[in-house]
């Protein structure tokens, strides 16, 4: 039975090194980048005509903008609407690598950590230099719940700022994790399948059984992919709302 691990190894395709710096074009990089194009192509060629009567490429373009400005909208509020070409370009790319990494032989880079964390980091720093690039000095109020009793803030400030600074990694770890579990789960699954069958034919009888749970967690994995799509952007949403509302 093939390593269930193997599938989330860096492997590099191109070596390139400065010194002790390792910049070389890797299997992640290159799924980043075939993720990357095909978005790009899509978007294009969806929305090049911009006829009338739209059509399915275009019709589904069309949708997926108006999903995620409404998404923007009913999350930050009509000021958060500098905020979404950011958040579309979030959702697409972190949607592309979980969609990618269900074919075979491909890579799951929403499966890395690193991956991950520099997204949930981005979104981090985003609502500290935007919230007091708005609110000045102000921002800072919102470790601060409002009607909060005097003798109370000495208790609530701590667990406000720790709640607020544990925001990137509950973010990354929330995708990665999902996403990694899901693969192993099908990796393995796969491999009794592939077992089970190379076992003469009473093995063909003994695989279907994998196999067709196999497709299921096919299904239930695809589902997953966009839910933990919609869930990192939602909740960047959520939390770059305090860059333009102190206390929502």
């Amino acid at each position: 039975m093939a390593n269930p691990i193997h599938q989330f190894e860096i492997q590099p395709i191109i070596p390139f090194e400065i010194g002790n710096i390792d910049l070389s074009f890797t299997n992640s990089a290159l799924w980043m980048l075939i993720g990357a194009v095909l978005s790009i192509s899509f978007l294009m060629i969806a929305s090049g005509k911009k006829a009338m009567v739209p059509g399915r490429l275009q019709m589904f373009s069309e949708i997926l903008y108006e999903f995620i400005a409404k998404m923007v909208r009913d999350n930050i509020g009509s000021k958060g609407r500098k905020y979404f070409p950011f958040i579309f370009t979030l959702f697409i790319f972190v949607l592309m690598g979980n969609l990618l990494g269900l074919l075979p032989y491909s890579f799951t880079y929403t499966s890395h950590l690193a991956v991950t964390g520099i997204l949930a980091l981005i979104v981090f720093f985003m609502i500290i230099i935007f919230g007091i690039l708005h609110n000045g000095l102000k921002f800072f109020t919102i470790f601060i719940p409002p009607g909060a009793p005097l003798w109370l803030i000495p208790f609530l400030l701590p667990i406000e700022i720790i709640s607020f600074f544990i925001r990137p990694i509950t973010l990354s770890v929330r995708l990665f994790s999902n996403i990694m579990a899901g693969h192993i789960v099908l990796k393995v699954i796969a491999g009794f399948a592939a077992a089970a069958v190379s076992v003469k034919l009473s093995g063909i009888v003994i695989g279907i059984f994998p196999a067709m749970i196999n497709v299921v967690m096919m299904m239930f994995e695809l589902l997953v992919a966009l839910i933990q799509a919609y869930v990192f952007a939602i909740l960047s949403c959520v939390y770059l709302k305090d860059s333009v509302d102190l206390h929502h």
